[in-house]
């Protein structure tokens, strides 16, 4: 019998974390002579009280579902994939190859032609850590830390000396060809009267990361290899018993993660920046791996707490802003939220599983 009712796993125990990291944010900011009322106040205004901020709150939260999501698959194998970043990157470089090189009638093509190439760029490059995991036992968190170096250095390398348009400094593609230019949400929702989510960089990307979203959990909860994905994760022993294939599960989990991380790039490379930049994925892929943990590795979990950073970062921004808060501050209160809702999980977890407990030795 669990400890803990599923609704209160998947529900009580975020909260209460988030809670907790709202609780020691408010603490710091006193501590720097700010109200933290105010600064919440400014968060919430800037982030949801406008077309405009929801839709960068929309943007970012796109980026945190795709990497969230790719990290949720390889914890179903047991796998902590930490390459998302690197597999963002090389994603990217395929979305740029794609729409640079091939003349697209309409932005439509673009983006099913992208999104192909951007999962299968980023599934190759989960492809060498999967396989040195599952023949040669190597790490698969160690190969993809050093992955994430390995991407962000041959990235620099293609885009200087063989992308980069002749005579620009900056290591960056070209602007890519008008046709493959996703229509945003200002474009998709504004009327002649009324325009809305003006100059947010949220596009049509976001309705990917739902179908993405949905796909994850037909694959994990309603296919064959999603049981199997999950028996390997809860029992390798059991697993092998009932015949699934280690090696098979490991590259498959790993492929399919790279893929989903790769199509994060859709949304910043494609869709925002509408051309390819050395640091384009801002850390999104390390962000992944909190979202994943607050989202209980379930695709509904992690679209919700994949909003909740969104509008952490675009809060903070519009906090650093409006406010003497300094940068570095927002940062941090970020990482609180991370800390609590990842490596101090088990701090709320296991009062609460107790009271549960104690609460089932009254009934009975």
């Amino acid at each position: 019998m669990d400890k803990m009712p599923a609704w209160a796993d998947a529900v009580l125990v975020p909260l209460i974390s988030v809670f907790l990291a709202a609780a020691i944010s408010a603490l710091v900011i006193l501590s720097i002579g700010e109200n933290p009322l105010n600064a919440f106040s400014i968060m919430v205004e800037g982030a949801l009280s406008s077309s405009r901020g929801i839709g960068y709150t929309l943007y970012y939260a796109t980026n945190f579902i795709f990497t969230g999501l790719a990290v949720a698959v390889a914890f179903h194998a047991r796998m902590f994939n930490i390459g998302g970043e690197g597999q963002a990157m090389i994603g990217g470089l395929g979305v740029a190859l794609v729409c640079l090189f091939i003349p697209w009638p309409h932005w439509s093509l673009a983006l099913l032609g992208a999104t192909v190439i951007a999962a299968l760029f980023g599934a190759a490059w989960a492809y060498i850590p999967a396989f040195l995991q599952a023949k040669r036992g190597s790490h698969i968190v160690i190969t993809t830390i050093m992955f994430n170096f390995i991407a962000f250095s041959l990235l620099n390398y293609v885009l200087v000396n063989m992308l980069k348009p002749q005579g620009s400094s900056d290591p960056a593609t070209a602007r890519f060809p008008e046709a493959t230019h996703l229509p945003t949400f200002q474009s998709m929702f504004s009327t002649a009267d009324n325009v809305m989510f003006r100059n947010a960089p949220a596009n049509v990307t976001f309705f990917i990361a739902l179908l993405a979203c949905v796909a994850v959990y037909l694959l994990i909860w309603r296919t064959r290899l999603g049981y199997e994905i999950r028996s390997f994760g809860q029992s390798e022993t059991a697993a092998v018993y009932a015949g699934i294939s280690p090696v098979k599960i490991t590259i498959v989990a790993m492929l399919i993660s790279g893929g989903l991380a790769g199509l994060m790039a859709l949304n910043t490379t494609m869709g925002e920046a509408e051309r390819l930049v050395l640091n384009a994925t801002e850390g999104a892929g390390f962000i992944g791996i909190a979202v994943a943990l607050m989202g209980r590795s379930h695709p509904v979990g992690i679209l919700l707490a994949a909003l909740l950073f969104g509008f952490l970062y675009q809060g903070g921004t519009e906090l650093a802003f409006w406010t003497s808060i300094p940068t570095q501050l927002i940062i941090v209160i970020q990482a609180l939220v991370i800390l609590f809702t990842g490596a101090l999980d088990n701090m709320v977890r296991m009062p609460l599983e107790k009271i549960f407990l104690n609460i089932r030795k009254g009934d009975a």
